[in-house]
């Protein structure tokens, strides 16, 4: 069986889990109902909450969906002394009028009670990043028959994933926007270009490949195929489409092909985004980084109230390396141009 079989979709398109907002119910719907793989970003939710989105994403699609978790990477606490960030962080609440920024309590780690959530709902596909689930959880999936994908950003990584026993690979190179999914080394040393990454795990592990990064246009998606994968992952070029719960100054940042970087500043994690004010405030300085999540909820007041205000210097502006060529339209509208593009 192949892998858009075992998947049951028609096209090679999954639609990459956004948490924070953009991702929603609606846009995996629309993805889904247009033959692709629709996602959902649980790393961020509580159970009841990723209960909620499964549920709402089941009323608008009878396709396949994909729920996705942070498995690793999770900082209850840190020994960090946390008065550089909090200083820097006054001045800017001070100028969106909030409060002086304080420590966020950051709870245990929530992967194992959401993983519990996720299998109760018995979504057609469960994937994972930051890591690998412990050997009890990935059992619990494979008894439920539900496919299970996990993200590599090295050859290494995805031997380890292998080995795990995940159904399919998805090989995140380094023009990916967002997170890094890296786990095995320090994120500088897995910055492999896509195809890269592509061939060189097609050609050492059996398991199906799924190219994630800077993946654009259906020409982009005929390159992956070509250079071994099964299918391709796309989240930037969803982040304009009207179903998506991009904020207003989000996607006005995202139409100005501003140039990307990765960066820590926001969630104290490498991703990659799109270059702005707090970036180079934080300028990758140690002592102004705090761990994930930690660094992740002390940001969170700045740019919640950013976006409210319309302030797209304090946003967290996710996005690969090709969002010049992003599309504002239907998600449906956009899925039919990448496949008459991948034809043609």
């Amino acid at each position: 069986m192949t892998l858009l079989e075992r998947l049951r979709i028609r096209h090679p398109i999954i639609l990459a889990p956004m948490g924070g907002g953009p991702g929603t119910p609606r846009l995996a719907a629309a993805v889904s109902n247009a033959g692709g793989l629709g996602s959902l970003a649980g790393g961020y939710l509580a159970p009841d909450q990723i209960t909620a989105e499964i549920a709402a994403t089941r009323g608008l699609t009878s396709g396949p969906i994909n729920v996705n978790l942070f498995a690793g990477g999770y900082h209850e606490s840190t020994d960090r002394d946390p008065s550089p960030i909090l200083q820097l962080l006054s001045g800017i609440h001070a100028e969106l009028q909030l409060p002086p920024p304080v420590m966020p309590v950051v709870g245990p780690d929530p992967f194992l009670d959401q993983a519990a959530a996720v299998l109760t709902a018995r979504p057609e596909v469960f994937s994972f990043t930051f890591g690998i689930p412990p050997v009890a959880v990935m059992r619990e999936f494979q008894n439920a028959g539900i496919v299970t994908l996990g993200t590599a950003t090295t050859l290494d990584e995805a031997g380890m994933l292998a080995d795990a026993g995940v159904d399919a690979i998805v090989a995140q190179g380094a023009e990916a926007g967002a997170h890094r999914g890296t786990f095995a080394v320090p994120f500088d040393q897995a910055l492999v270009p896509t195809l890269d990454l592509v061939r060189q795990i097609s050609k050492a592990i059996t398991k199906p490949v799924i190219a994630s990064g800077g993946i654009m246009t259906g020409r982009e998606i005929a390159a992956a195929l070509r250079a071994g994968a099964a299918a391709v992952q796309l989240g930037t070029a969803f982040l304009a489409c009207d179903e998506a719960g991009t904020s207003p100054a989000y996607r006005n940042a995202l139409m100005k092909n501003a140039g990307t970087v990765i960066t820590r500043a926001y969630s104290g994690r490498a991703a990659r985004g799109i270059r702005n004010t707090f970036i180079d405030l934080v300028d990758e300085r140690d002592e102004l980084i705090l761990p994930f999540p930690i660094q992740n909820s002390l940001t969170r007041p700045m740019r919640a109230a950013a976006a409210k205000a319309n302030r797209a210097e304090f946003l967290s502006l996710w996005a690969g390396t090709g969002v010049a060529k992003i599309r504002a339209m239907p998600a449906a509208e956009l899925i039919a141009t990448l496949i008459r593009e991948l034809t043609e």
